[in-house]
Formats: C-alpha cells, structure tokens, sequence
C-alpha cells in the first residue's frame, strides 16, 4: 500500500484531535476567535482527504486500505485498528461536508458559546469517523458512545427547558440502544470468541447449527432494537423530533444532517453487508422497519406545524429507505442506500439550514405563524428549499431520484415486490408536506408583517447555495457516475 494512501489517512482522526487541542491551548478569549476557522480547517481537510484517498484507491486497485495511528501495524498480523473503503470514504465526505456547514451556520448563530460548541463537534466527528473505520464490533460500539455522549451535551447546550428536555429523552433513548449492544456483543462473543467482523460473519454463516442458537436470537433482537433506535426507526422513533427541534440552529444541522445516519443507518448497511450476510431473519426485520418508517415519517411529516419537527419526520422517512435498501442485500440495494445516505446529507442538511435561516430572520420556525409570501423577500432561502424539497421526494434529475430509484430497484430484485410498489408511491407524502410548507411560507402574498424581512446574509447564505449547487450537479452527473461504478463491477 503506498505510504501516500496511509499518511492520508491519519487526517479522519488527527485533524479533529488537533482541532481539539488547539482550541484548548490558548486564553479562552483569543480560543473563542480562532476555534470557529481551525475547525473548519479540520473539516475541509476532511473532504479533501476523503477525495483524494478514493482517487488513490482506485488508481491503486486496492479495495480497501488498513492503518493505524499510534502503532506499528505490520509487527503483529491483524493489528490494524482502522479500515477505509469506497462505502466509508463516501461516508467520512459526509461527514466532513455536514460538519463544514454545521459551523457556518454557528458562525452567525452560536455567540459566545462557540468554543463548547466546536470541541463537543470535534469529539462527534471523531466518533463518528471511528465508526466509519472500525473493523470490530466493541470498537463500533465505543465510538457510538463517544458520538451520542457529545450529541446529548450539544443538544442541551444552551440549558432552555426544551432544550434539556429533548437532550433528556435523546440521553434516555440512546442509553437504552447501549445496553442492548452491549448485551449483544457479549452473547456473540461468547458463541464466536471474536467480535471482528470478518471472524463474527464467519461464525454466523450457518448459525442455526451453532453450540446455542436461541441465544444467538436474542442476541439479534437486542442488536435491531439497539441500531433502530439509534436511527429513529419506527416504532423507536420517539426522541427525534424532540431532540431535532429543541437543538440550536447549528446543532440540527448536525444531528439531521449526519449524526442519526453515521450512528444508525450506516452502522445497519455495514452490519448487514459484512457482518449478517445471508442472515435473511436480520434483513427482513430491518426491511419491514424501513418500510414502516418510510410511510409513518411521510405520513406524519404532513401534519407538523414547526419546520424543524417537520424535517425529523421526514428524516425517519427517508432513513427508512436507506434502511431498506440495505435490507435488499443485493448490489443495486446496498449502492442506492450508499448514495441516498450522501444524497439525504446533502438535501436535509440544506433544509435545517433553511430553517436557521427563517428562524433567525422571522423569529419562528412555526409554519402557521411565519407568515407568507416570503420568496420576494427570501429568494434564495425559497429556491434552495425547492430545491432540496424536490430532491427528497425523488424528482429528476435531482440527486434524490437517482437514489431513490436505485433502492426501489434493489428491492424489486430482491423479490419485496410489494415493499418496492408502497416505498415508490409513498413519495407522493413528500411532495404533499413539500408543497404545504411551501404554500404557507414562500408562496402567496407577503405578509404585512414581513414587508422588513430581508435575504439572510454571510455564512449562511453561503451554506445554502453551496448545498443547492451539490445537490443539482450530483444530480445531473449520476449516469457518469452509474458508468463508473458499473466499470468497477460495483453495479
């Protein structure tokens, strides 16, 4: 592997560190000034990490790459700590990508907490690039605990009763998802004696025949119920919408934009692609719960009246098809839930900041009090939502479609006939919340009480046109990129 490959590498878990540290080193007065710039510095370094390790990894014809940080991976066989792929360079983007925006969006929001608020999201990127690499079981599960610990702080940073009460019920909810790891990591352990995943996934190919087979069941059944929670599926969906619309501005953009899906959906496509391949009981479960998500969050989404609370539903919707395209355990499915995992990053994260951006110029994100005809006085708030709205509900030639019709595919192959006919119409819900928020606060005759309102500026207004500009050019570029990956045998 070239040494090139490896030193890039490092970047996912040394730039946050350093962030961390430099941010800390300093008075806390010059910190406040300078933490906001170093932590996007670390972000984008991310990005361009990510970019140029998957160029390198193709060009290297390599499908993987192993590394560590701290020690001599080549004095012991099988000592590597941390692995990349196309699927988790896609992910570490994200990752990058969301947090980038997370902090623009602080830049004009956060004041004087900005310094908590940039170590507690250096600590999540950190989490969640762990979870990203990991090749075991207890270390997926350390990292979940190091990203939910950081999101529970951030949730409740600003110490408002809705604030902590939506941090009270994520802290809840994600202690629970723990216990139930935990306990299905030691039961796997005790049948396999391993807990990485290559080892797992080869003590689990014929697990019916194993010394204890019951045990194995109710190590299953923790391990769903765990990974659902952490992904807001129905029906362990409850925390989300508290949690998403008690949060600061910045701290939504994050948990909607990246966190939910790095601790819960990705987890779920790993675990379902290397570790319970052919376990048909895991996959139909996760199917039927992706299915349920799919109908309820759209279904639901349509009868919110905060904007914020709107988009956690739509969220549990959208990870539901990222869920079950997974579930299709095929090629078409595990791809299309890939690139709905990055296209929903993309478009949901545009529509929080969005909702920053009403926020903080209406003083609301109430859709029946906000008043109407904003898009003359919010053009590119209004377009941008557009935008990201049609992209959700899988419009071409917007980035959503592709995905989306990718996941259909992979499950109608898989044989889900009928799962693949409800997820297509259920699109339809999308377009009916899309159209109903858009009507009440963009469309129409202006609100007398909005004749003041003027275009959000700075960060933010950058956030949203960078966001509109990914998810129109990832859309119109998919087939060169459905070229690319049928060339490399991926479809």
């Amino acid at each position: 592997m070239p040494d090139s490959l490896v030193n890039i590498d490092v970047i996912f878990i040394g730039a946050p560190l350093l962030a961390i540290l430099v941010n800390n080193i300093w008075p806390r007065g010059q910190a406040q000034k300078i933490c906001l710039p170093l932590s996007m510095a670390a972000a984008v370094a991310q990005m361009l990490a990510a970019v140029i390790c998957l160029a390198l990894l193709w060009q290297s014809d390599n499908t993987y790459i192993n590394f560590s940080l701290f020690w001599d991976m080549n004095l012991l066989a099988g000592s590597a700590r941390f692995s990349v792929d196309m699927f988790s360079l896609l992910v570490l983007f994200s990752i990058g990508m969301v947090c980038s925006i997370s902090l623009l969006t602080a830049w004009q929001t956060i004041g004087d907490k900005a310094l908590n608020f940039c170590n507690l999201l250096a600590i999540i990127m950190i989490g969640m690039n762990g979870l990203a690499m990991v090749g075991d079981l207890f270390s997926l599960y350390v990292f979940l605990e190091v990203t939910g610990i950081a999101s529970f702080v951030l949730i409740a940073q600003m110490r408002d009763e809705r604030g902590l009460e939506g941090a009270f019920k994520y802290l809840a909810m994600s202690a629970i998802a723990s216990a139930f790891l935990l306990a299905s990591l030691s039961f796997i352990f005790m049948e396999s004696g391993s807990l990485l995943f290559s080892d797992v996934a080869a003590s689990l190919a014929d697990w019916k025949k194993a010394a204890h087979p019951l045990m194995l069941m109710v190590s299953f059944v923790f391990f769903i119920t765990a990974f659902s929670i952490k992904a807001g599926l129905v029906p362990f969906h409850g925390w989300l919408p508290d949690a998403y619309q008690s949060a600061p501005a910045p701290v939504s953009v994050l948990l909607g934009g990246i966190v939910t899906k790095a601790a819960g959906a990705y987890a779920i496509i790993r675990m379902l692609r290397d570790v319970f391949t052919g376990i048909d009981n895991i996959s139909n479960i996760f199917a039927v719960l992706g299915l349920f998500s799919i109908l309820f969050g759209a279904v639901a989404a349509t009868g919110q009246r905060d904007f914020k609370r709107m988009l956690a539903y739509s969220s549990i919707s959208q990870i539901g098809y990222i869920v079950l395209g997974a579930a299709a355990g095929n090629a078409l499915g595990f791809v299309g839930a890939a690139l709905h995992f990055f296209n929903h990053a993309t478009f949901k994260t545009t529509l929080f900041v969005n909702a920053a951006a009403l926020e903080e110029k209406t003083g609301s994100t109430d859709i029946e009090t906000m008043g109407g005809g904003l898009q003359a006085r919010m053009p590119v708030t209004g377009v941008s939502s557009i935008i990201a709205f049609l992209s959700t509900a899988g419009i071409p030639p917007l980035a959503g479609f592709w995905s989306k019709i990718l996941i259909i595919l992979g499950v109608w192959q898989a044989g889900m006939i009928s799962f693949a006919v409800t997820a297509l119409f259920a699109s339809i819900f999308t377009a009916v919340y899309f159209l109903r928020f858009q009507r009440k606060v963009f469309f129409g005759k202006l609100d007398d009480k909005l004749t003041e309102v003027k275009e959000v500026r700075g960060p933010i207004l950058l956030a949203q046109i960078l966001l509109s500009v990914v998810t129109v050019g990832f859309g119109l570029l998919f087939p060169a990129l459905l070229s690319f990956l049928r060339a490399q045998s991926l479809l």
